[in-house]
């Protein structure tokens, strides 16, 4: 990576775990990309990136790719307006640009999975989600910085685990998960695996 050339001070706030407030903070991950907060103001760009990502515009079901596009908005729209302490959405954007063009996002939050301890209690987890990089700017390191960025955020949240799902069929994805560092917690399959034929979803986590 190249210098880094500020920080991006995120809202400090109590967690249960802590006596004191944590206070998180992020840094840009090269002179060409910047990683930030989502404001409001990037919930279009946002919704188009990850609705590119994962839904198809051409095909059978492309007509319903605008509505894919709206549900992705409204879903992150209440997700930030709802403040929850332990979410957080990043982007990227391109310094290069003097519009500031977002290039890449991701999401953080926390959830409760007593299936993924086997344990019968439930137990918090630090979750990563929304990977998503506009086309043209992949494979030039934005997913990377903003993984890095992630596992810092989640080590001011008190965890020591991050953990994340991706499919089977990305090999793409696996490869510079695996290259990070993340390793296979569990494969997880359910009957629309097998009637439908879709890959399977594989958790991954990396200890911090």
């Amino acid at each position: 990576m190249n210098n880094f050339n500020s920080k991006l001070a995120l809202t400090p706030f109590s967690l249960p775990s802590h006596e004191k407030p944590v206070a998180v903070a992020s840094t840009p991950m090269t002179s060409q990309f910047n990683i930030r907060l989502c404001s409001p103001a990037d919930l279009n760009g946002v919704a188009q990136i990850i609705a590119e990502s994962f839904h198809s515009r051409h095909g059978l079901w492309g007509w319903a790719f605008p509505l894919m596009r709206l549900g992705i908005y409204e879903d992150l729209r209440h997700r930030l307006a709802a403040s929850a302490p332990h979410h957080a959405c990043l982007v990227a954007v391109d310094n290069r640009e003097r519009t500031s063009n977002l290039i890449a996002t991701v999401e953080l939050s926390v959830r409760l999975g007593d299936s993924w301890t086997h344990t019968g209690t439930r137990k918090s987890f630090a979750y990563l989600s929304n990977l998503a990089v506009h086309p043209q700017y992949r494979r030039q390191g934005a997913a990377r910085g903003l993984l890095t960025n992630c596992e810092k955020v989640v080590r001011e949240w008190g965890f020591k685990d991050l953990y994340l799902h991706v499919l089977e069929n990305n090999h793409q994805a696996r490869q510079l998960y695996f290259k990070l560092g993340y390793r296979m917690y569990q494969v997880d399959s359910n009957w629309n695996t097998f009637l439908f034929r879709h890959s399977r979803q594989i958790l991954l986590y990396k200890h911090l």
